[in-house]
């Protein structure tokens, strides 16, 4: 237990406002919209902007998200959709011969930064040209490469060669720069100054949407200017679950947030306070939950114009309650589920000492995405067609015009009616099973933000059912070696494919805020960051 718990960063805390980052000069950035007087939606756009210019593999302006916000005055949670769709031109006939991973077909709609002018535009306080500032100073005048920028960057250098003007901004003579490198993207700062003074509107119908589309013949992407024209983020009203006393919620589709949601109510059958933090039989519990929902994950997980899922059903505690009597105690399923994928995607959040919050997660899918930088804009963009699959059959078949499933999901927990905490990870297909032991690992067993995040991991990937084209890989649970070695023999003993990594060696980076009340008629903000990755936690 004490090595589970041990920690490698403090607890962060603050009662004003809190910002916690998968990179510590995006936490920053929105730390300074806080203190300038933003809320936490302010600090969500100055942060999601920063992440934008400082994990380029990670998410951009090229790309998707999702932005979950709690309104602490009306006591309630909206999610703005910003996922772009296939293009029209992206038809089944035209990958008839398979979904490209990188390159300028692999390219969809970038979403990201409509779903951050909704979002503004409803609850904002600070202008674009204020929450711009950060991004735009990062991008003019550099950031240093870290370690995790050099080895995304030496995985991907294929991707990155294949675009000349990728590799320029990215690169260092062909080759991953080295740590500390200075990465400039003069020509991203130059399309964030358009947007500090125009707005997001700029992206879609303005200035910048006719140099994106001027950029075509150059890249060859399928993305025309009619898919620019015509595109609106949306407003959602999130799906909700109650757990134990709280009330969990999630992004409804296209989003797969509800599969945190099932494995929660599937999980809530069960004492897992007797099985113990970390046990075999809280491992081999959870796996077979995840398991189970995965199975629905599959058969649900759409854009909800093709599929509209029964989650009345799906989500009740009678229909959850049968999953769970499937469960074997002794033995693991050899179902065919859903299983992990690469991806790479990037989460923060943040909230005010006024009790509103954002759980925000954006992406461009595989770390730098398709790898193409569209023209003179310095805008990378996604790959997030290789989420379609060309099965008629499927949900998910190709349909241009239509979002695809989309792995991405911001969590968000209210206790008696106001904020709890928010709390997410980027990884693919591992988002959901990591949300799944941070909310276990919290409500539980009451560990605190940064406990959750440090805590040793497992991740469960099933062949069969990849989140990207072509949706197959290896049968495998990957566990951090800091589970002691009986709970790992005992999971193997019942039937689990055991691979054991180094102590912080597992997938994705979780970031955390929680709001606890001091006992002095104060709440205060706790923040936890997870050391996986480059994510820092700030507070004031």
């Amino acid at each position: 237990m004490n090595e589970i718990l041990r920690c490698y960063r403090p607890l962060i805390v603050g009662r004003h406002g809190a910002a916690a980052a998968n990179h510590p000069l995006a936490a920053q950035a929105g730390l300074l919209a806080l203190r300038a007087g933003g809320n936490a939606i302010d600090a969500a756009v100055a942060t999601a902007l920063a992440l934008a210019v400082v994990e380029p593999m990670m998410s951009g302006l090229g790309g998707d998200a999702f932005y979950h916000v709690f309104d602490a005055k009306r006591g309630k949670s909206v999610v703005f959709n910003g996922t772009g769709p296939a293009p029209r031109a992206a038809t089944p006939e035209r990958y008839a011969a398979g979904i490209p991973r990188t390159g300028p077909l692999s390219a969809s709609m970038p979403g990201m930064l409509a779903g951050l002018g909704m979002m503004h535009a409803e609850y904002g306080t600070l202008p674009w040209a204020h929450l711009c500032a950060e991004a735009i100073r990062l991008a003019r005048d550099g950031f240093g490469a870290t370690p995790n920028y050099r080895h995304f960057a030496g995985e991907h250098l294929a991707c990155l060669r294949a675009n000349r003007r990728s590799a320029a901004t990215f690169l260092r003579d062909g080759d991953a720069p080295e740590v500390g490198t200075t990465i400039v993207q003069p020509e991203l700062a130059g399309t964030l100054e358009e947007i500090a003074a125009e707005g997001a509107e700029c992206l879609y119908r303005g200035g910048l949407a006719r140099r994106l589309a001027a950029a075509r013949p150059e890249c060859g992407t399928l993305i025309g200017d009619a898919d620019l024209a015509e595109f609106q983020a949306e407003k959602q009203e999130p799906l909700a679950i109650d757990y134990r006393g709280y009330r969990v919620l999630q992004a409804p589709p296209n989003s797969t947030g509800f599969v945190v949601l099932q494995e929660l109510k599937i999980l809530e059958h069960f004492d897992v306070a007797a099985m113990g933090l970390g046990s075999a039989d809280l491992v081999h519990t959870m796996v077979e939950a995840k398991k189970l929902a995965f199975a629905d994950r599959e058969r649900w997980g759409s854009d909800p114009r093709t599929l509209e899922p029964p989650f009345e059903e799906l989500l009740s505690a009678e229909y959850c309650g049968r999953l769970a009597a499937r469960i074997d105690k002794a033995r693991a399923a050899p179902t065919r589920s859903l299983a992990d994928a690469a991806g790479d995607t990037t989460y923060f959040c943040t909230a005010d000492g006024d009790g509103n919050a954002v759980s925000g997660i954006q992406s461009i899918n595989s770390a730098w995405g398709s790898g193409v930088t569209a023209g003179d804009t310095g805008i990378l963009l996604n790959n997030r067609m290789a989420y379609w699959h060309l099965d008629p059959a499927h949900p998910n078949y190709l349909r241009p015009g239509r979002r695809v499933r989309h792995t991405m999901n911001p969590p968000l927990v209210l206790k008696d009616g106001e904020l709890w905490g928010v709390f997410g990870t980027p990884g693919a297909d591992n988002q959901v099973q990591i949300n799944f032991q941070i909310a276990n690992a919290m409500i539980d067993f009451g560990l605190d933000p940064q406990q959750a995040a440090e805590m040793p991991r497992w991740t469960s990937m099933v062949p069969g059912q990849y989140a990207n084209y072509p949706h197959d890989g290896p049968d495998v649970l990957t566990m951090e070696r800091r589970f002691p070695d009986d709970v790992r023999r005992e999971l193997t003993r019942r039937g689990h494919p055991v691979d054991t990594v180094g102590d912080l060696d597992g997938p994705c980076s979780v970031e955390i805020i929680r709001r606890q009340p001091d006992g002095q008629g104060n709440t205060m903000l706790l923040a936890g960051s997870d050391p996986r990755r480059d994510g820092w936690a700030l507070a004031w």
